[in-house]
């Protein structure tokens, strides 16, 4: 008897109900900088989980550096390439972030990375 992957995601159609043509203006009205420093923010929570910070007593538990290592690479990608188009009041606090998840993870890992080899370095340059 197999049992469903717990990483997969079935697609369910929206509800009969739900009116498509509102969605797409609710999300036309949402400017394209909230949109970019809310995925950034979504992946600096899943890392931070993912690197045992969350305040829960299990955090130890929800500990992944190979996870972590694959969102803080992602979120250095993002942050890179938005930080012209979202200028430096939204990218700077994102770097902060993004820097801070670096160190943490510097300091998690058992086997330390070479300088500027670590998570997102290729697109930040090495982090000390």
């Amino acid at each position: 008897m197999s049992t469903p992957d717990s990483n997969s995601y079935v697609f369910e159609p929206a509800d009969a109900g739900t009116d498509v043509s509102q969605q797409i203006r609710d999300i036309s009205e949402v400017p394209a900088i909230e949109v970019i420093t809310t995925a950034a923010v979504h992946l600096m929570s899943a890392a931070a989980v993912k690197l045992g910070l969350a305040a829960e007593d299990n955090a130890e538990e929800l500990k992944d550096l190979d996870e972590a290592r694959k969102l803080i690479t992602a979120l250095a990608g993002l942050v890179t390439a938005a930080a012209p188009e979202i200028g430096s009041q939204h990218a700077g606090p994102l770097r902060d972030g993004l820097r801070s998840l670096q160190l943490a993870f510097r300091e998690e890992s058992l086997i330390p990375d070479a300088p500027g080899k670590g998570p997102g370095e290729k697109y930040t340059g090495a982090v000390n």
